[in-house]
């Protein structure tokens, strides 16, 4: 099992709604780097819920990866903002992953918070200036956060 850390801002797809619908497809990556550490993931694998672009911006919930390997259906619709012109079915460009709810934490854990505790080489996302949407995050990372976090909860 990895660990991952996924970005989404909370207006336009939060833990919220996550919750709510119970799963939902990880649709509208558009960057290379974030679509391959995607394609990489494997059933059962765990990530942390970063709602960005967000005040604070922080981690407040879990979600497993409960199927891999699909086709992102937004990259063929015309009225998506994330169409894809040159993508075709034949050869469709970008994938998706789906995704379950595990549970909001008691808190969030906030950037500054995260900022403090963690170096670059430890979590990426504390990198100034870092957009990527999908981070990997390592085992004794994960642990970590999990301790400071604590249990999630529905």
């Amino acid at each position: 099992m990895a660990w991952w850390l996924m970005k989404s801002e909370p207006e336009v797809y939060g833990i919220d709604h996550l919750a709510a619908e119970g799963t939902t497809l990880w649709d509208g990556i558009r960057n290379y780097q974030a679509r391959n550490f995607m394609r990489s993931m494997a059933v059962g694998d765990q990530a942390f819920f970063y709602h960005s672009n967000a005040s604070p911006p922080g981690i407040v919930g879990l979600m497993e990866v409960v199927e891999t390997g699909l086709v992102d259906p937004s990259q063929f619709d015309p009225q998506s903002h994330y169409f894809d012109p040159r993508s075709s079915r034949d050869q469709p460009r970008w994938d998706c992953v789906r995704l379950a709810f595990r549970g909001r934490f008691a808190r969030l854990l906030s950037l500054e918070e995260l900022r403090s505790g963690f170096s670059v080489e430890d979590l990426a996302v504390v990198r100034r200036g870092n957009r990527l949407s999908i981070l990997p995050v390592a085992d004794a990372i994960a642990a970590r956060l999990l301790e400071t976090l604590g249990p999630v909860q529905s």
